[in-house]
């Protein structure tokens, strides 16, 4: 994975929806056709910390947005606006533990088939230190 950024605080803007406070992604780094990765930093005054952790919603939504800015980021090459997306299933969510305020979260997408507007995802979400700390599957709905 890479360790520069294409994309990240206000810039991260150009390619997902969402506004503060609910953005839940701050760093873009890469992506190929199928896989992107991207990071969020949590701080104390995040939307979904709570007894100085991030919640569960959270991580589900940080995980939805890296979804989104992978898509915003296809259609930033291709000089389109970032779609709007809506998840449509959780599946296989895990979590080993929840991360402390403070921590830089790295979340993998990898789509693993598009069809009709629907696309079905597989993510893993670490730390700073290398830990796994999330994984799911998820498919998300784009408006066109």
């Amino acid at each position: 994975m890479a360790t520069t950024a294409l994309f990240e605080r206000e810039r991260i803007k150009k390619l997902i929806p969402q506004r503060n406070p609910i953005m839940m992604v701050d760093t873009f780094f890469d992506a190929t056709e199928t896989d992107a990765n991207t990071g969020l930093t949590i701080l104390k005054d995040n939307f979904f910390c709570e007894n100085g952790k991030f919640t569960e919603p959270g991580l589900i939504e940080h995980i939805a947005q890296s979804a989104s800015a992978f898509a915003g980021y296809t259609a930033y090459i291709q000089d389109k606006p970032a779609p709007i997306g809506f998840i449509g299933e959780v599946k296989k969510f895990r979590i080993s533990e929840l991360p402390a305020i403070g921590s830089n979260l790295r979340t993998h997408i990898h789509v693993i088939s598009e069809v009709m507007g629907i696309s079905l995802l597989s993510a893993e979400t670490i730390t700073d230190t290398g830990i796994q700390i999330a994984e799911c599957k998820m498919k998300i709905s784009i408006k066109e």
